[in-house]
C-alpha cells in the first residue's frame, strides 16, 4: 500500500511522521518542538516567520489520533488529486491550502490582539514589559491596574500562549477540492456503513466547521484554519477548472 502512494503525498506523509517522532524524542529531553515550530499569533513575542510553514508538519504528541486522522485523509484524497494533477500542481495546491488556513485563523486572532493591545495601553500597561513577563513565565508578577483589566490581561495571555499546529488546514483544502471536482462520488462511512455523496459529506463537514468557528471560538480546535484551507481549495479548483477546458471531471 505504501508503494502505491504517489511521490509528493508520500514525502508529505514521511515529513509529518518524522516531525512527530522528533517531537516525542526531543520532548523527553525537555525541548518542546510544538512551541518552536507550531505557529503563534502574529504580533506576539513567540511568533516567528518560519512557523507559517513549519506548523503544517507539527502534531500534538499527546494526541495520536490527530496525526493519524490527518494522514489518512491526506493519503486517500491527496493521493487521488496528485494522480489527477501531477506532483507540482498538487504540491502548490496543498501548500496554498495550508497558507490559507494560517492567514484566516491567524489574521482574525491578530486583529483581536491589536484591539487588546490598545485596551492595555489605555489602561496604563507597558506592552514590552508585559510581553517579557508572559514569555518568561512570570505571570504572578503582572499587576492588575483595575478590576476590568483582569479580563483583558487574561485574554492577552491566552492569545500569547496559544499555539496552532497540524496539517488539518491543508487537508481541508484537499477535501474541498475533491468535493468540487467529484461531487457525486459516493464515499462509504465507517459508522453507519452507508454510502453518501462527496458533496453532502464534505460540504456538511465544512459547514459544520464554519458553524463551530462562531459557536465554539474558545475550544482547542482551530476551526477557522479548517475553513481557511477549504476556502483556498475551492477557489483554486474553480480557477483551474475554468482555465482547463480539455478535462472534465
Amino acid at each position: 500500500m505504501f508503494n502505491n502512494i504517489p511521490p509528493v503525498t508520500k514525502n508529505l506523509l514521511i515529513l509529518n511522521v518524522l516531525f512527530f517522532i522528533a517531537t516525542l524524542v526531543l520532548g523527553s529531553k525537555g525541548i518542546d518542538l510544538t512551541e518552536i515550530l507550531g505557529t503563534h499569533y502574529m504580533g506576539t513575542a513567540n511568533f516567528q516567520p518560519y512557523q507559517v510553514i513549519t506548523y503544517m508538519f507539527m502534531h500534538s504528541p499527546t494526541n495520536f489520533m490527530h496525526i493519524l486522522f490527518n494522514m489518512l485523509l491526506m493519503v486517500m484524497f491527496g493521493g487521488h488529486l496528485e494522480r489527477l494533477w501531477g506532483g507540482k500542481k498538487y504540491f502548490i495546491f496543498y501548500m496554498a491550502s495550508g497558507l490559507g488556513a494560517f492567514f484566516l485563523y491567524n489574521g482574525v486572532g491578530f486583529l483581536n490582539i491589536l484591539e487588546l493591545k490598545q485596551q492595555l495601553v489605555a489602561d496604563g500597561y507597558n506592552l514590552t514589559e508585559l510581553d517579557h513577563q508572559i514569555t518568561s513565565g512570570m505571570l504572578q508578577n503582572i499587576q492588575l491596574h483595575s478590576a476590568h483589566s483582569q479580563v483583558i490581561v487574561q485574554s492577552y495571555v491566552n492569545y500569547t500562549q496559544s499555539t496552532m499546529l497540524g496539517a488539518s488546514g491543508a487537508v481541508f483544502g484537499l477535501l474541498a477540492g475533491f468535493g468540487v471536482l467529484f461531487p457525486n462520488t459516493e464515499l462509504m462511512l465507517i459508522f453507519p456503513p452507508i454510502p453518501i455523496k462527496a458533496k453532502y459529506l464534505i460540504g456538511g463537514y465544512i459547514a459544520l466547521e464554519v458553524y463551530n468557528s462562531f459557536s465554539q471560538p474558545g475550544d482547542s480546535i482551530a476551526h477557522l484554519a479548517h475553513v481557511g484551507g477549504a476556502i483556498v481549495g475551492i477557489i483554486l479548483v474553480l480557477i483551474w477548472r475554468k482555465k482547463d477546458r480539455q478535462n472534465f471531471y
